[in-house]
């Protein structure tokens, strides 16, 4: 079967917009966390977003939108993206100068790209009262294409004359995981040399709100307390959005090309709860049995695993979930791997988070480091036996488990091992 190895990463996160800040990030533990003014009304009981930085996007005319100066995008590909398909175009562009692909390298029956995202609620919900209001034939011609749960691969493909295989996946917050996994079969299978990987959200009002009917979200008005996973006074998570695009590419590319790696995608594994539509198995079986099948597919045993980055987003019902899960994999290894949640840092990206998460573990492979759990301030008594790091540990993970888990009790297992 053919190696799988992540060549290239391209970032727009709540912790920063390339890859050197969000390394800085994870290794500092600096959040992205604040006092978000959109929620700041009587009616509304979350006060507390991660948004991206340093653009601005909170208009439904694209052609207003603003972003940094490095990135020059043409007025006719706009009005056919949402705010996360502009952060997935600028996270795209990142990943080809990292992974040093040029239009040939990419641009061929061999290369294809898996995307994840929800849509854009913010442009639907206007697109479609304005076609209540004004009638169907005044709508914006891309509106659709701009909207709805597609637009991320809709734009990427036609904008960078991808030519292999595409699709979205739609498995809410294991939605970019699944896409990663997938993406790896393409290569091991023979199908693809070459994958492009997308994670993308708005991370707006719209996009961040409705949970809080679900009492999902933190309630916490200090951004530092808002998001703390595994602590015993975790309310809920802090939403996001932005955007990660991750470049796979087999052994074979990677020796024709003389390309650096980050790390070897050594296998993945999924499975369901089959419990219920929003809340996780409260033993974690779904998800333990996704991370037996990863360790099957990678060829690993418990006791080769260095680091795990926890799906957990700081609800009470889904760390304790993923804990349970966790102690049933690791409870007799005769080492204990480090755990940590970013989430504490990046707060909860929905269908980003998976492959966001992925590509910190591809950069604290290859850079030599372990992201702590920010905002633990007492761990909860039902996740004591965990080897739960609060700060960041100097030493280079070589086996990484990263994890994912979505409504309906989708779970996805990611293995990543050093080159």
């Amino acid at each position: 079967m053919r190696k799988v190895y992540i060549t290239g990463v391209g970032f727009i996160t709540s912790i920063g917009n390339d890859l050197a800040t969000v390394t800085e990030s994870l290794r500092e533990l600096r959040h992205g966390m604040e006092v978000y003014p959109p929620f700041q009304k009587p009616d509304i009981p979350v006060k507390v977003a991660a948004p991206i930085k340093d653009f601005q996007t909170d208009t439904t005319d694209a052609e207003d939108w603003k972003f940094p100066a490095r990135y020059s995008i043409r007025r006719e590909l706009l009005r056919g993206m949402a705010p996360h398909g502009v952060y997935a175009y600028c996270a795209m562009l990142q990943a080809l100068e990292d992974a040093k692909l040029s239009e040939a390298d990419y641009s061929n029956n061999d290369t294809g790209l898996y995307a994840a995202s929800g849509g854009s609620p913010f442009l639907l919900g206007y697109y479609l009262e304005r076609m209540r209001k004004v009638g169907v034939m005044r709508c914006q011609p891309l509106g659709i294409v701009a909207s709805i749960s597609g637009t991320v691969n809709f734009n990427l493909v036609s904008h960078f004359k991808i030519k292999g295989a595409s699709t979205g996946f739609s498995s809410a917050c294991a939605s970019s995981a699944h896409a990663l996994g997938f993406a790896y079969d393409e290569i091991t299978l023979g199908r693809q040399k070459r994958m492009f990987v997308v994670g993308a959200e708005d991370g707006n009002y719209e996009s961040i709100v409705p949970f809080a009917g679900m009492r999902a979200l933190s309630v916490q008005t200090d951004p530092a307390q808002a998001s703390r996973p595994f602590d015993a006074a975790r309310d809920g998570f802090v939403g996001t959005g932005g955007a990660t695009v991750v470049v796979l590419e087999s052994e074979e590319e990677v020796e024709r090309r003389g390309a650096k790696t980050y790390c070897e995608v050594a296998g993945w594994g999924q499975a369901s709860d089959g419990h219920n539509v929003a809340i996780s198995h409260p033993e974690g079986t779904g998800l333990r049995v996704a991370i037996e099948n990863a360790f099957k597919s990678a060829d690993i045993t418990p006791d080769q695993v260095d680091y795990v980055n926890a799906h957990a987003t700081s609800t009470p019902i889904g760390d304790l979930s993923e804990a349970r899960a966790l102690k049933a994999i690791f409870g007799n290894a005769p080492t204990r791997p480090a755990i940590s949640s970013t989430k504490a840092l990046t707060g909860h990206g929905l269908s980003l988070a998976g492959a966001m998460e992925a590509a910190f573990c591809a950069v604290a492979i290859r850079d030599g480091f372990m992201p702590g759990s920010a905002h633990i301030t007492k761990l909860d008594p039902a996740c004591e036996g965990l080897n739960i790091i609060r700060s960041t540990l100097p030493n280079r993970p070589n086996v990484v488990l990263s994890n994912s888990s979505g409504f309906g009790g989708a779970n996805v297992a990611l293995v990543l091992k050093s080159v």
